[in-house]
């Protein structure tokens, strides 16, 4: 027996219809995902099934007995108290399971929400709707700002709920993991209607993609038809007489639903503004360590990262996974050179043009447009060499025309994220740093910016929690345990599990144990037993930046043979005038760089094949 149904529920705001004629029946046990592209109404419809919004028209009837508690995307703006209060909304009957929720998910009990992180707030409420007894759970966006493990332990959590309790579960979520576990039907929202599939999320995938084929053969022969319409228009056929009148209303009827599946269809459009080539040497760091606590230093305490000695180069897209509070962030900003390492060095590379995607958000102002937001005064914005009006860009990004004066602060939390991938995306980059960038997409655009990723042709640094990104996008993990040490994977997120599983397990064959290393063996030679000279470890100290400056005249020397000037210049001086501006002498030079570097690249893994831990 159905413990919530919905009947003919519409919704529209400023005269468009998000939700139109939508019906839902949900039962005790029921895992439903609510799917569709941002601003279709996803966290809309929760609101509605909370309580929290009102229907324009339709009926929402729940059983007498049936409570119900929402997880919110927005954070409320007045919480006061410690987190366990919040948690346990101040009922001392709840004070226990609330303060297990809160342990599990990384909060002090007694910290004062007040002093708290939009993160840290956001788990705070995940344990509050978790610990409030409920048989209808709405989440929204619920593994935002957990780290990997929390996110595994949330599906088994949701899992036993559902079937110890017979807890019902609607929930939205970017996180297609999250979602092809737990989901037993979807919902899918397009367009105002809310379809049913009654299947998990894969087969959801397969059934999407037929009714939009279905859709389009309908649509195609639509489109015939208005075309005989309006050739009959252009006959000259004045509509004196009422079915000509009938059939001109027929008309600028069809020109409306086709505008109208126009705006509704726009698919995602992005591309990447490609900056100057980097040096195959992006970022070295030798013995690197950091911590925030001077005190801790001083008392011996781990710090946040711990002797980390590592090596990235260019084209490698590189995952950075860890709990929360391990320092992942922390770690990207020291890469950048953000942060100064208490011990230990980095070097960066040849001509980096760094592109940071950050987790906070903070470079978009709610209180502008997105015109102004976007555009920073101008009207047009160049992508690889191309020069686009600010509208037509914003279009490829499902922005229209309408909604370009619309203040940011009334955007969805996917409709800021496709804004920030618009703004980011028009600056030339050729080392994108990307923390929490899939946090609200929809699955069209998290699938296209993977493809945009995998084409990408500078390198990457991602932190996600989310496992199907980092499993199809990076080539590489760095996993930081919390402790303050940084393991190094080859493969994604998967592997990285695969790989723990296997250390997990005992083994017979003590040779296979010992063959089995963590380090990344592609970048990393495999050791042999002479150890490096004291002169040795001094050249291999020293040869990073060897090879920078090697690159860096590299770069210089290709400039200068692209430059029109030099020939103009070689022209009006005498032959033999020295290298400086003769195009021969440089190409020389060019030659022997390269060669230098490949020797110095050699030289450099066989020293750190052999370099002691």
């Amino acid at each position: 027996m159905a413990i919530l149904s919905i009947h003919n529920l519409d919704l529209s705001f400023g005269g468009d219809s998000l939700l139109k004629d939508v019906h839902l029946h949900v039962n005790p046990g029921d895992r439903i995902c609510l799917m569709g592209r941002n601003g279709t109404g996803k966290s809309t419809l929760l609101k509605i099934v909370a309580g929290d919004l009102l229907p324009d028209r339709g009926t929402v009837r729940r059983d007498q007995e049936a409570k119900t508690t929402f997880l919110s995307q927005d954070l409320p703006a007045d919480l006061t108290g410690s987190a366990l209060s919040v948690a346990s909304r101040n009922d001392p009957s709840r004070e226990q399971g609330a303060r297990q929720l809160l342990t599990r998910l990384a909060v002090s009990p007694e910290a004062s929400v007040e002093t708290l992180s939009g993160g840290a707030l956001r788990r705070v409420l995940l344990a509050q709707t978790l610990a409030t007894p409920a048989e209808i759970l709405l989440l929204d966006e619920p593994t935002n700002h957990l780290d990997l493990d929390t996110v595994l332990w949330l599906e088994t959590y949701l899992e036993r709920l559902c079937k110890s309790h017979s807890t019902a579960i609607i929930f939205v979520t970017h996180d297609r993991a999250f979602a092809r576990r737990l989901a037993q039907t979807v919902g899918e929202l397009d367009r105002g209607t809310l379809y049913h599939h009654d299947c998990g999320y894969d087969e959801f995938l397969s059934r999407r993609d037929k009714r939009l084929s279905d859709e389009e053969a309908q649509w195609e022969q639509f489109n015939k038809d208005l075309a005989k319409e309006e050739a009959w228009l252009r006959r000259g056929v004045k509509a004196r007489r009422t079915r000509d009148e009938g059939r001109v209303r027929r008309l600028l009827e069809m020109r409306n639903l086709y505008q109208k599946r126009r705006e509704q269809i726009g698919s995602v459009e992005i591309s990447l503004e490609a900056a100057q080539r980097s040096g195959d040497l992006v970022i070295t760091t030798k013995d690197l360590s950091f911590s925030y606590d001077s005190v801790a230093r001083d008392t011996g305490e781990p710090p946040l990262i711990k002797n980390l000695s590592t090596l990235i180069m260019r084209g490698d897209r590189v995952g950075i996974v860890g709990p929360n509070g391990s320092g992942k962030t922390t770690l990207i900003k020291l890469l950048l050179g953000e942060l100064t390492p208490q011990t230990g060095s980095v070097r960066r590379g040849a001509n980096l043009q760094p592109l940071y995607f950050d987790q906070l958000r903070s470079s978009l102002d709610p209180e502008k447009t997105l015109w102004e937001n976007l555009g920073d005064g101008y009207d047009t914005v160049t992508i690889n060499g191309k020069t686009r009006h600010l509208l037509a860009y914003m279009e490829d990004f499902l922005f229209s025309r309408e909604e370009v004066n619309k203040p940011v602060s009334i955007l969805s939390g996917g409709e800021r994220n496709r804004l920030l991938l618009a703004k980011f995306f028009a600056r030339p980059s050729n080392l994108l740093i990307l923390d929490e960038p899939t946090n609200d997409l929809d699955g069209e655009t998290l699938e296209l910016l993977e493809q945009i990723l995998l084409d990408y042709q500078g390198t990457i640094l991602l932190v996600s929690h989310d496992r199907a990104f980092l499993d199809n996008v990076v080539t590489d993990c760095l996993v930081l345990s919390g402790d303050g040490t940084v393991q190094e994977y080859a493969g994604g997120y998967g592997d990285w599990r695969d790989r723990q599983n296997q250390d997990k397990t005992p083994r017979n064959n003590t040779d296979e144990t010992k063959n089995t290393s963590p380090t990344r063996e592609r970048n990393k030679p495999r050791r042999n037993e002479t150890r490096l000279s004291y002169k040795e470890k001094q050249e291999l100290e020293e040869l990073p930046q060897a090879i920078s400056a090697l690159e860096e005249e590299e770069a210089e020397i290709h400039r200068k043979l692209s430059d029109p000037d030099l020939y103009r210049t070689m022209a009006r001086q005498e032959s033999g005038s020295g290298t400086e501006h003769d195009p021969g002498q440089l190409s020389r030079r060019l030659d022997e760089v390269g060669q230098e570097l490949a020797r110095a690249y050699e030289r450099w893994e066989e020293l750190e094949g052999r370099r002691e831990d």
